[in-house]
């Protein structure tokens, strides 16, 4: 059978494998789970002094190997073009975008400096499953030395529309890049559609089902929503209610319910959005005061950009401004936190929470909304209030669905969901559940790695 080889930005380490790791290097680990391979990318590291070398560390399953950067590769390509000129684009924020050709220069070096380290690792038969925007074009430069095994490339992002892609002066470049991978997945319909579209007005190719014709070149692109273990997801919450942390949690709130949200600090989740409609609901809905309490956790990332450091800055001054105007000496209406809880804890955290609100202005797909579900008593679940804008809307229909961009609707979505009678609870609980036990991360494995070893 052959080897998988997974190429990712970043490999998490061996002691982020547990409760506490991302959504991608879940993802990652759950495409070893029925086979043997490699992990390969960037440590996490900065390094200036010397060649730059690959450490190979043995695991049970799979094996990580990994490299580090150089400090003008970390900033031209990472924190430049990855993380100021891409993610912005590709969720929508063309706002917030900055463009600089060193640091689209930057991107290219790195992705030439991945193939050339990771090449020599290679077999002739090995799968190789590339994830996320970092690294559009490594495919072509792996094919550019020679290499013919079968590549498949997985966005975690969305993928916009064609006049939206053409604010980036690579766009052709990017595309012509992907179609070097056999199959090229997204999160959602609408994300596949958006390369199709690209490929019938702007590259004169044609599409055929899921085959699409570009640049002289054939690829299979597809959708395969992402997921989680939602079983696992359940017990987890079961067991998380036992510990001190769910029970400290319970007893602070003091029958209070507990609305939750969980995010990475981005200024694509709308949490500035998020915050002022929940003050919206305090206001219009006064028998909320003393009775509701919202809990944000937030973990800082991307530091070193300035856009992240102004989204800190405006949320802890609307919090600070929420809970100056309506707390009282026994109730804060918004618990901030930036830090980082494991997965385990988090599950506990959603079984007690009433309502889960997740509104991101743009998101791939985002777990935590599915989290949230599978972590629900199946006898007293709680309610997700979901963004239209979130890919998981395009499965969980049991959530009330809301326009982040809308403040008065999402507070309406709150107190609908802060109201809705147990049956109705249930009955969308029910219904969610079963959407994510037929597509759990398991089918999302299977589904791609059939898809790449028949290309």
């Amino acid at each position: 059978m052959s080897r998988l080889v997974v190429v990712s930005n970043r490999v998490a380490p061996v002691e982020e494998g547990k409760a506490s790791a991302g959504g991608l290097s879940v993802a990652v680990e759950e495409a070893f789970a029925k086979t043997e391979g490699l992990w390969f990318g960037w440590n996490g590291k900065i390094e200036n002094n010397g060649p730059i070398r690959v450490t190979v560390e043995e695991g049970k399953r799979f094996a990580r190997a990994t490299m580090p950067l150089s400090r003008k590769d970390y900033n031209d390509f990472y924190v430049g073009y990855a993380n100021s000129t891409l993610w912005p684009l590709l969720h929508y924020r063309l706002n917030v975008m900055q463009y600089s050709r060193a640091h689209a220069e930057g991107y290219r070096r790195v992705n030439e400096l991945y193939a050339n380290h990771l090449a020599p690792l290679l077999r002739p038969d090995d799968l190789i499953w590339v994830h996320d925007y970092h690294l559009f074009v490594l495919g072509r430069e792996l094919k550019r030395m020679g290499l013919e095994n079968r590549m498949g490339f997985f966005l975690h992002t969305p993928f916009p529309p064609p006049d939206m892609l053409r604010a980036c002066s690579e766009h052709e470049e990017i595309v012509r890049a992907l179609f070097d991978y056999d199959v090229i997945g997204f999160q959602t319909e609408n994300d596949a559609r958006n390369l199709l579209e690209y490929v019938r007005r702007l590259s004169g190719g044609t599409v055929r089902g899921n085959r699409a014709t570009a640049f002289g070149k054939t690829a299979r692109v597809q959708a395969f929503p992402i997921s989680i273990r939602p079983d696992e997801m359940a017990e987890a919450a079961e067991k998380a209610m036992r510990s001190n942390r769910a029970r400290q949690l319970v007893r602070s709130l003091g029958g209070k319910q507990l609305i939750i949200g969980v995010e990475r600090l981005d200024y694509s989740k709308g949490l500035d959005k998020r915050f002022a409609s929940y003050e919206r609901l305090l206001t219009n809905y006064p028998e909320n005061r003393g009775s509701v309490t919202l809990m944000q956790i937030a973990p800082p990332s991307r530091g070193d950009v300035q856009s992240y450091r102004e989204i800190r800055q405006v949320l802890e001054g609307m919090a600070g401004h929420i809970n100056g105007q309506f707390a009282e000496f026994d109730w804060v209406p918004i618990r901030y936190l930036n830090k980082s809880y494991r997965r385990d804890v988090l599950a506990g955290f959603f079984r007690i929470a009433q309502v889960g609100y997740v509104t991101p202005l743009r998101d791939g797909m985002n777990l935590v909304a599915k989290e949230y579900v599978a972590s629900q008593d199946p006898v007293d679940p709680g309610v997700l209030v979901l963004s239209e804008f979130a890919g998981a809307a395009a499965e969980l229909d049991g959530a009330v669905i809301v326009n982040p961009f809308d403040e008065e609707g999402m507070m309406e979505g709150l107190q609908t969901a802060l109201r809705m009678p147990l049956g109705d609870r249930i009955e969308r609980y029910q219904s969610m559940m079963a959407v994510l036990r037929k597509n759990d991360l398991q089918n999302w494995r299977r589904r791609f790695l059939e898809a790449l070893r028949g290309a």
